[in-house]
């Protein structure tokens, strides 16, 4: 375990590997599970705001859903997630032209049209943020989903923090994660 201000970091973040490999998972974390992604307080009115803008990235099935739903829904724990298409794929995946699910938001981000990437959540995963009175616990979800992700990370020794060194210094920043390096190296 490393602990980083009121952040306690499990092994595995530092020890499993992990490189996302879309060409055979095909985005299933986008479309499996029970309920959308996890969203944070502070993204609830980013979502309202940015949606006219993402709107012609979504399929009309996601849309549709968003419309009926609104842009995030609250499950049953009273945590807010991004709604799903009929319990499915999150409402704002898309599939490409080889049948990979992305997400409409990137793809508005990447086009300069928002300057939200996604929910953090997603940027984050396969690590999942488990919020306590007083420290986050950072914690590497086991998915056989990404059985394929695990192996080409292995393949090609990528650590899953420095996979996500970009979203984890969006979410933590620079300073944390040169800390988390340190840390890591130190071990």
């Amino acid at each position: 375990m490393i602990l980083i201000e009121d952040t306690v970091i499990s092994d595995d973040v530092a020890d499993k590997f992990f490189v996302c490999n879309l060409e055979k998972c095909k985005g299933a974390c986008c479309v499996e599970g029970d309920l959308g992604a996890p969203l944070e307080a502070s993204e609830l009115p980013v979502l309202d705001e940015i949606f006219p803008k993402i709107k012609p990235y979504l399929t009309p099935e996601g849309i549709k859903a968003i419309e009926e739903k609104g842009c995030y829904e609250q499950d049953w724990e009273g945590d807010y997630v991004t709604p799903t298409i009929e319990g499915r794929e999150c409402a704002y995946a898309l599939y490409d032209e080889r049948g990979v699910l992305k997400c409409g938001i990137e793809q508005a981000y990447n086009d300069g049209v928002v300057d939200f990437k996604k929910p953090i959540s997603c940027h984050l995963y396969p690590i999942r943020i488990t919020k306590y009175e007083h420290y986050h616990a950072l914690n590497y979800d086991r998915w056989h989903i990404c059985s394929p992700a695990c192996d080409l990370g292995k393949n090609l020794g990528v650590p899953v923090y420095k996979f996500l060194k970009d979203p984890l210094i969006r979410a933590f920043g620079d300073d944390w994660y040169k800390q988390l390096e340190r840390e890591i190296e130190e071990k």
